[in-house]
């Protein structure tokens, strides 16, 4: 008995160590941040004493801060082991409180490697394990941070393997990164967030260093003969400039050498990043379809990316895991569509198949809400123009001029953007204006139909329909369609789930609408 003990030992997997460089690596980015906090206190401190002194009180506690932080790095080095065995990996760490956490070998689902500038020059990654569950407290993942490159793709490749595969080599590369494609960057949202961002950084600055006054007075003097009209567009312009200048950078950051494959087993690869590199996997046996994503502005210059649709992404946006439904950064429509079919193995892509429209009754109900939304704000203004300030009466018409056109020009692309059909395996819906989204749905992954109906559409006959599914959002709706459209819709989608509710009856045949091909956002034929 005890020779079967020692033998049972001896195959135990040993524990293994993160890398000892894991020390420098923490030492050095937080020198970097003690600094970035300690010479504003500095240059506040130099204020009510010498200089020399006020610097060498906050280098002597930045030495001390850091020298603790070492101390402890390298108590929970010492202190944090990790092993990978036949059914589980496990992690072990703590110093007063020992924690011991592991994760069954057969629910882990992605195996993610992302490395720093400083760490890349070390050659070192993080790995992030997950199950892909929406569990709270991280009980879901384990962070191996860090370890070599090398011991980084041994542990993604022997994590993500199966046993089962019958795909004898690799795929070719599904999308690979064309420089043409940053084009799309400065027209992104981020843009104006970026100038605004940057507006506020500099005034901040300047008020560490009690300069904001001379800042303002300064920009006063390079526009006093300017009108107060031309101030605003001139600083707008700036800052749109300076926020896309930003949008350019994060976007070589994030997406500079992009590569998506499919690797033997079942899995999709996407790797990205030039400073900050990130490897990270999805397993197909989770994805449930693709959502073509058409923000305004990428819209307009007929672009789209390409999100996935598939089980274990939780939505919590400070969730690491969040940006692993990015599967293919802004591109020409066309290139979106073509991967994506790609990507769900279908010889023509769901996403590019023809639409049927929505009863004119939708279009109705989106100008009535447009034009209610413009006068809400003219008819509050008028009235404090009649009651406080004449002068608003003035405003008030500028904006009835200005925002009815506009309102009634995004109501009719909203309508122009609904549409639903079923293309082989997947039923697909679109709808939205600022952020228009195409949903590539697999009809097997939908686990239900909530069907709702306001007053109002009793009224005009319509019906909001909500596949459910374990994927992605957890509903996808098909807007303000006609009940036995809709209806007729979902039983033939997905026919197991709604088919015994329904008494036959006739239905008008719905009008087909094109997939959207346009670079103004005037997506289909549309409706006569």
């Amino acid at each position: 008995m005890r020779g079967g003990r020692g033998a049972q030992q001896d195959e135990e997997p040993q524990w293994s160590r993160l890398d000892p460089r894991t020390v420098l690596v923490r030492g050095v980015l937080f020198t970097g941040v003690l600094l970035g906090a300690g010479l504003p206190v500095a240059f506040g401190l130099a204020g009510s004493r010498p200089p020399w002194q006020a610097f060498a009180w906050v280098f002597g506690a930045v030495l001390l801060v850091l020298a603790a932080d070492v101390v402890a790095e390298t108590l929970r080095l010492r202190r944090t082991r990790y092993r990978v065995g036949p059914e589980r990996v496990e992690l072990r760490t703590g110093l007063l409180v020992v924690q011991r956490r592991s994760l069954a070998r057969d629910r882990i689902r992605s195996a993610d490697l992302t490395a720093n500038p400083l760490q890349r020059l070390l050659g070192l990654v993080k790995v992030r394990i997950g199950t892909g569950e929406h569990t709270g407290g991280g009980e879901s993942t384990l962070e191996l941070d860090l370890v070599t490159r090398a011991e980084g793709e041994r542990l993604r490749h022997e994590l993500l393997a199966r046993a089962a595969t019958t795909e004898p080599d690799r795929d070719d590369a599904l999308a690979t990164l064309d420089p043409r494609w940053i084009r799309y960057a400065p027209v992104s949202f981020l843009a104006p967030a970026f100038g605004g961002a940057a507006v506020g950084a500099v005034l901040q600055v300047s008020e560490w260093f009690g300069a904001q006054a001379e800042l303002v007075d300064w920009m006063g003097d390079r526009f006093q003969d300017v009108s107060v009209t031309w101030i605003v567009v001139d600083l707008i312009l700036l800052a749109t400039a300076v926020g896309a200048v930003g949008a350019l950078a994060l976007w070589v950051e994030t997406w500079w050498n992009y590569r998506l494959e499919r690797e033997p087993g079942g899995t999709l690869r996407i790797s990205r990043g030039l400073l900050t590199t990130r490897s990270v996997s999805l397993e197909e046996r989770r994805l449930r379809g693709v959502e073509l994503v058409e923000p305004l502005g990428i819209r307009m210059c007929g672009a789209a990316r390409v999100d996935a649709v598939a089980t274990g992404l939780v939505q919590n946006a400070d969730d690491k895991h969040a940006e692993l439904k990015n599967l293919v950064p802004p591109v020409e429509r066309a290139v979106a569509d073509r991967v994506a079919g790609r990507i769900l193995r279908e010889p023509e892509p769901p996403t590019e198949a023809p639409l049927a429209a929505h009863p004119r009754a939708a279009r109705t109900r989106r100008l009535r809400r447009a034009l209610l939304g413009v006068l809400a704000p003219v008819v509050v203004l008028a009235l404090l123009g009649r009651v406080v300030a004449p002068f608003l009466l003035y405003v008030a018409a500028g904006c009835a001029v200005v925002l009815t056109p506009l309102a009634v020009l995004g109501a009719l692309d909203a309508y122009r953007a609904l549409g639903h059909g079923v293309s082989g395996a997947y039923l697909v819906t679109r709808s939205g204006t600022l952020r228009r989204a195409t949903t590539a749905l697999q009809r097997s992954g939908v686990i239900g139909w909530t069907v709702k109906q306001s007053y109002f559409q009793r009224r005009a006959g319509l019906l909001t329909i909500t596949a459910t599914t374990a994927a992605g959002e957890g509903a996808y709706d098909v807007i303000d369609v006609g009940v036995g459209q809709g209806l007729t819709f979902a039983a033939g989608a997905v026919p197991d789930l709604l088919a015994p509710f329904l008494e036959p009856v006739g239905v008008p045949e719905a009008r087909s609408q094109e997939s959207p091909r346009t670079k103004s956002g005037g997506e289909g034929t549309g409706p006569p």
